[in-house]
């Protein structure tokens, strides 16, 4: 059975116009320049530097859409150019949206010169005497290295794959040969299966002496205690005093856990941290800057206005004539609207970052991070009376040069927990806290969570062991067992 029934429903939705402002202020220096150029590339009618006649400009901003549409004016044969502005030939920035995520979108960035990592790797293949299958079974094994330098591979899983893609037979002998040469490449460790393959690689490198071959014996022989840091177990089982295992220690310490790391991370993406706002206390009181970079000087030119007159003054016009009015009048409302976008993203970013640091003024003045007061996203968006996703656009991916360091914003927003006293501190505080008290410890006996819950809560902060774990995992640092020196 059919039914129909009416239903209202009222929404709220984003126009493209807003959608574009909120992608502007997210953006932070160096990519607000690239969109800038972007911009002044695509629309001639936007120029950047002083204008030295504002005439135009004026006129512009003080004129209505039916001074371009006027029938008298700009058309012949009383044709309406309200007919070349209809639904179906809106501007294209009026209507061009994307509405995907920040992680959706498509991002350009400049990768550094130089050869690939594999390449470097077969560059040096071809320096070794190799049969033509051996040199197949090399390149397919070189090709298989991750850009940290291992190979996390079965051999079996690779025999198969050199027999299905390369119709290559070969056996797991065969290729654990030729991956011996491989390990003999550089950088050392390269083509490890795993890490304790690779810490022995490069310690049978090394020049030969007695801390070596002690250190070669605890990877080879002793590994999971050596991860454990059973230092007892390792002194009995090699019959070796503290001092010894100290220096074989010494020796596994100062190895690369990742030997392609060092290669690749030179043809990763580069990208330059360039501060959006700057901090200084002059007499004692902070003085916030906007980045001028930020701040471009741009106008609506003048060549295309005058373009427009012209137009509007001939009698007879032309089909041809008609689209030009209407692409100049295109260009410049974009040009308009792009320049008012601006100046709306110079005044959110300062009026929000101008919040932030007279909220965390104490900070800013000392440069403690124990002052650090409590401060989540609403707290700031109730301040400027905007929206919170506007603030977390800001705080996301903005840096602020302080007399500290360089800094991004949103590390000044933490939760709040209450102290034996009942006051608000911020979860900051107890992290810093937290990584004092971690510093300062015996490293022969490193402090349980348990032992810092004590600790804390000893210093007016009564938090849980559990929230101690949760402190600890976010500042990066490992169980006691793993803190553990001799």
């Amino acid at each position: 059975m059919l039914k129909q029934q009416l239903q209202f429903k009222l929404s709220q939705k984003l126009s493209p116009q807003q959608i574009q402002l909120m992608k502007l202020i997210q953006l932070p220096t160096q990519a607000f320049e690239q969109r800038l150029k972007q911009e002044l590339e695509e629309n001639p009618a936007l120029e950047s530097g002083k204008e030295t006649d504002n005439e135009f400009d004026s006129d512009y901003e003080n004129s209505s859409d039916d001074d371009y549409n006027d029938n008298e004016s700009i058309t012949a044969e009383d044709i309406n150019v309200d007919d070349y502005l209809s639904d179906d030939e809106i501007p294209d920035y009026r209507t061009q949206s994307n509405n995907y995520s920040g992680d959706e979108e498509e991002k350009t960035m400049p990768y550094a010169a130089g050869i690939s990592f594999t390449q470097h790797l077969i560059n040096q293949l071809n320096t070794y005497r190799l049969t033509d299958e051996e040199r197949e079974i090399a390149e397919f094994l070189v090709g298989s290295v991750d850009e940290s330098g291992y190979i996390r591979r079965n051999l079996s899983d690779i025999m198969d794959d050199l027999a299905f893609t390369q119709n290559v037979y070969t056996t797991e002998d065969k290729i654990e040969r030729v991956l011996n040469i491989v390990h003999q490449l550089d950088p050392a460790g390269v083509g490890a299966r795993n890490l304790q393959e690779c810490l022995s690689i490069q310690l049978h490198r090394k020049e030969k002496s007695p801390k070596v071959e002690l250190a070669i014996q605890i990877i080879d022989k002793a590994f999971e205690q050596f991860t454990k840091k059973h230092y007892k177990k390792l002194i009995q089982k090699f019959d070796i005093t503290e001092s010894e295992l100290k220096d074989a220690i010494h020796e596994i310490e100062h190895l690369n856990p990742k030997p392609g790391g060092s290669y690749s991370g030179s043809n990763r993406i580069v990208e330059h941290i360039i501060p959006d706002f700057a901090i200084k206390i002059v007499d004692g009181e902070l003085e916030l800057t906007l980045n001028g970079r930020n701040a471009p000087e741009l106008h609506v030119s003048k060549e295309y206005s005058n373009m427009l007159k012209g137009y509007k003054a001939a009698k007879d016009k032309s089909k041809s004539q008609k689209d030009a009015v209407l692409f100049i009048k295109q260009k410049l409302d974009a040009a308009k609207w792009f320049i008012e976008a601006i100046k709306q993203r110079q005044q959110t970013l300062f009026i929000t970052m101008s919040a932030i640091m007279h909220y965390q003024k104490e900070y800013f003045l000392t440069g403690d991070e124990l002052k650090l007061k409590p401060m989540i996203l609403k707290d700031v968006a109730d301040e400027i009376q905007m929206d919170v996703s506007t603030v977390s656009r800001v705080a996301n991916s903005k840096y602020v040069d302080t007399p500290y360091g360089t800094k991004l914003i949103k590390e000044f927003f933490s939760e709040s927990m209450k102290n034996e006293q009942g006051e608000d501190v911020s979860t900051r505080e107890i992290k810093k806290i937290l990584e004092t008290v971690i510093e300062e410890e015996n490293k022969k006996k490193p402090l349980t969570d348990e032992a810092l819950a004590t600790i804390l809560k000893n210093k007016g902060y009564p938090i849980a062991r559990r929230t101690v774990a949760k402190y600890r995992e976010q500042l990066d640092i490992p169980v006691a067992r793993l803190r553990k020196k001799i």
